[in-house]
């Protein structure tokens, strides 16, 4: 039942993506950059909707009061990474437009792509390091002063359950430079859909949302510590079995 649900849920993105992307891309360039977003948005909404009724997967979030409030308030959300659920996750949840760090070469994924193409993100060479993280502080800095937050996982790709990758401190870094707080997020995504695995199974996937930690005054190294130190912490509260 379980193989039936993922290659339903499999035919309905691919079904859905192909016209939407179609729509943004060519009703992009009469459109402003959050009209574009929310555009997306919305079809990232519509997959996680279709990933609780066709795949049984449902959120349990905590901590939304925790989110910076104001209208033109910066932020870097830093989230764990266990599989892409949460990336479908984040722009369906947030009240603020986000803009995803990522790797240049996604932009060239059939439909997907093309449409992210036509968003303002930060897309990155890493070949380039110090190029991209220059990039990074210049279009993060200008987005957060427009009201978007930045989010990245600072682990840098998906971790199995109940694993712990590298904490990288291009998001603190980040934060630091332009002078806003970081938010860590847990995410137990990996209970329904196992990192870069085809089969998902029904359950509940917990999102909690941390309290800003500031980045006034910080070192990247000790403050991505501190996030670290929260999220592998939350992780194990909110799923302990993983971590036995």
């Amino acid at each position: 039942m379980n193989l039936i649900r993922s290659v339903l849920h499999v035919l309905w993105l691919t079904l859905t993506v192909i016209p939407w992307a179609l729509f943004v891309v060519v009703f992009s360039y009469f459109a402003s950059s959050t009209r574009i977003y929310w555009w997306c948005a919305n079809w990232l909404r519509m997959a996680v909707q279709s990933g609780t009724f066709i795949l049984g997967i449902q959120n349990r979030v905590t901590g939304m009061e925790n989110l910076p409030q104001g209208a033109k308030d910066p932020a870097v959300l830093l989230v764990k990474h266990q599989s892409t659920w949460e990336t479908f996750v984040m722009p369906a949840l947030m009240p603020h437009p986000l803009a995803y760090v990522f790797k240049k070469e996604l932009l060239r994924v059939p439909f997907f792509g093309w449409a992210m193409a036509r968003m303002d993100m930060i897309h990155i060479d890493r070949g380039q390091r110090s190029q991209a993280f220059a990039k990074v502080v210049t279009q993060g800095t200008r987005l957060m002063s427009e009201g978007v937050w930045v989010i990245m996982f600072p682990e840098g790709t998906r971790i199995a359950r109940g694993q712990v990758g590298q904490y990288k401190t291009g998001g603190t870094r980040l934060a630091i430079e332009a002078g806003v707080p970081v938010i860590p997020i847990a995410v137990t995504s990996a209970k329904c859909w196992p990192t870069k695995a085809f089969i998902k199974k029904p359950g509940i996937v917990d999102i909690s949302i941390g309290k800003p930690i500031s980045s006034v005054g910080r070192e990247p190294e000790e403050l991505m510590l501190e996030v670290q130190a929260w999220i592998e912490g939350e992780m194990r509260r909110l799923d302990p079995e993983a971590y036995a």
